[in-house]
């Protein structure tokens, strides 16, 4: 069965995490993503961290259903080459640096001349005004700049960074959902548009919620939030670790029978959800401190049992046989001719009459590239000739 984006053409000439990811998302849901890299090495993270496989982790599961094209667009040939394919796109996915495009020629003018009701996607660091519109990015940098590292860190420690890339991740989920809304627009009225996005702005307007808590209502009344030195929600047990949480009145209710201590239910500073958050580092020390006495299995069952959020702690060796992860079928197994067997998580969303799924492993550099140029009219003459120019491979 065909995904919900079936029909769609994205042409995605973006490196590294953010612009890769979105597209993914696109190709899982049915769209035909190409993705045009530059010969040589061709994208960034095809070789990073990959050990011996011939493809990197990260490339393999952020590349997957897209067919492979490599344009040297350094030529003016692979400029026109280029623009053969947007021609018939819905879709135009670049992360260069503000203004990288323009001096390709392949900026949003250009392509949009040719291609009117194009949905063209620019995915940056920081935007493209301000002092750090020009800088090179990764995420880290976003990290630092947009308030994750400090808090992280909490009032009294140094910042720290995350260990993910949640700001390419944030971005390229962002990205994904305003490419659909483009898609979306154009369908009721018939004209494409330039969609401009930018990790800092992503990840922002993502940590805002809770993170800026404080910072929201302007004025002396600011509200209560958590302190910021306050310990996460990680808790030790006789052979493990935990976590448990209690936002509703229920539910705290339910955690001090569950751990043996209704005394706390009369404790004032606890009487209240505002009061739980203003005391939140007393509160948590004191559960820390009595889940220590049992084992994970013994205590998961006591607070399931008083109907308190809880979960073991779920180390990255045994997440695939996770008996609830097993359950939603998440984990897919398959056979890369260049990797070997793999295993990956298989799209989130499900659709019942449109299913998004794995059809394609990601592509080895410059897979479909006869496959694309035959379809853009080329004959074999016309190719070979491009493969001795280095215009591709």
């Amino acid at each position: 069965m065909a995904g919900p984006l079936d029909g769609y053409r994205i042409i995605d000439v973006t490196q590294m995490i953010s612009g890769p990811m979105a597209t993914m998302v696109l190709g899982d849901q049915g769209a035909d993503v190409i993705k045009v890299e530059p010969p040589g090495r061709g994208d960034l993270t095809r070789m990073l961290g990959g050990g011996a496989r011939r493809m990197s982790p990260i490339f393999a599961t952020s590349n997957r259903n897209k067919r492979g094209l490599v344009l040297d667009l350094k030529q003016a040939s692979g400029v026109e080459l280029l623009k053969k394919l947007v021609a018939n796109a819905d879709v135009f996915v670049q992360n260069f640096r503000p203004g990288a495009v323009e001096r390709m020629g392949i900026g949003e003018a250009a392509l949009r001349a040719l291609n009117p009701s194009l949905i063209y996607v620019s995915i940056s660091g920081f935007g493209e005004t301000g002092p750090y519109a020009h800088k090179r990015v990764y995420d880290p940098v976003i990290q630092a700049l947009s308030g994750l590292a400090d808090i992280q860190g909490g009032s009294a420690e140094r910042p720290r960074m995350l260990r993910l890339i949640v700001p390419d991740k944030v971005t390229a989920l962002t990205a994904a959902q305003a490419m659909t809304a483009a898609l979306l627009a154009r369908e009721r009225t018939g004209k494409g548009q330039h969609v401009r996005l930018a990790m800092l702005d992503a990840v922002i307007s993502f940590l805002w919620p809770e993170g800026m808590a404080r910072h929201t209502f302007l004025g002396s009344d600011i509200g209560v939030s958590r302190p910021r030195e306050v310990r996460d929600l990680v808790f030790e047990t006789s052979d493990g670790f935990i976590t448990a949480g209690a936002v509703s009145d229920a539910e705290w209710q339910g955690l001090a029978k569950a751990l043996g201590h209704p005394e706390w239910l009369e404790d004032e500073r606890f009487k209240t959800p505002a009061g739980r958050v203003k005391h939140a580092d007393a509160r948590l020390e004191m559960t820390a401190e009595v889940l220590t006495s049992r084992s994970s299995d013994e205590w998961l069952a006591l607070l399931d049992e008083h109907e308190v959020p809880c979960a073991p702690i779920v180390r990255r060796e045994e997440l695939a046989s996770n008996v609830q992860v097993v359950a939603n079928e998440l984990i897919v197994q398959s056979e890369h001719e260049m990797t070997g067997r793999m295993q990956q998580p298989r799209p989130p969303a499900r659709f019942t009459e449109t299913p998004a799924e794995i059809r394609r492993p990601a592509p080895g550099l410059g897979e479909h590239g006869e496959e694309l140029l035959t379809e853009l009219g080329l004959d074999a003459g016309e190719i070979e000739r491009l493969r001795e120019q280095g215009v591709t491979i």
